[in-house]
């Protein structure tokens, strides 16, 4: 790890960083999250048998709703103005659950990673919450930051 904490001041005190001279350039970045469960768990959710409703459909628009309102719930955060967000779910029967994969894009001065990650931590509270009436041992687990690019830092890329 190399760089300092761009969020504190010279007495440690948190502060906003200034972008205001940052070149706006195009920064995209993707996130990850899992919620592991019961196998009947997960086929009464791919059946579309939960009582709440469509769970990943829900899953998707709730976590792209977070993306657009990081900047309100992460208290440092630059609102921005978001090109692009996403979010995927896709089944994994070896855990078995649902991996979520959040991508938030943006043209500008700062980046998106922490979009990406409230939209794919949001998306997956809202599974956990659609169908905890089958299975509250659900876990939520893996939530990370898989891939940026663009900006001063440079590109990065997740182990695998």
């Amino acid at each position: 790890m190399t760089g300092a904490l761009t969020h504190l001041g010279a007495q440690g005190e948190a502060n906003m960083v200034d972008v205001g001279d940052k070149e706006e350039t195009t920064r995209t970045a993707i996130a990850e999250g899992l919620v592991s469960m019961q196998p009947d768990t997960l086929a009464t959710i791919l059946a579309g048998n939960a009582r709440k409703g469509d769970v990943l459909g829900t899953a998707r628009i709730a976590g792209i709703m977070a993306a657009k309102k990081t900047h309100e719930l992460i208290p440092l955060c630059h609102p921005l103005l978001l090109t692009k967000v996403s979010v995927d779910i896709e089944p994994d029967h070896d855990l078995p659950g649902l991996r979520v994969t959040a991508l938030a894009r943006v043209t500008g001065k700062t980046g998106v990673e922490m979009e990406a990650l409230t939209a794919a931590s949001v998306a997956c509270l809202t599974i956990y919450d659609m169908a905890k009436a089958v299975d509250r041992a659900m876990v939520i687990s893996g939530i990370r930051l898989v891939e940026k690019t663009g900006g001063k830092s440079g590109d990065y890329r997740a182990a695998s």
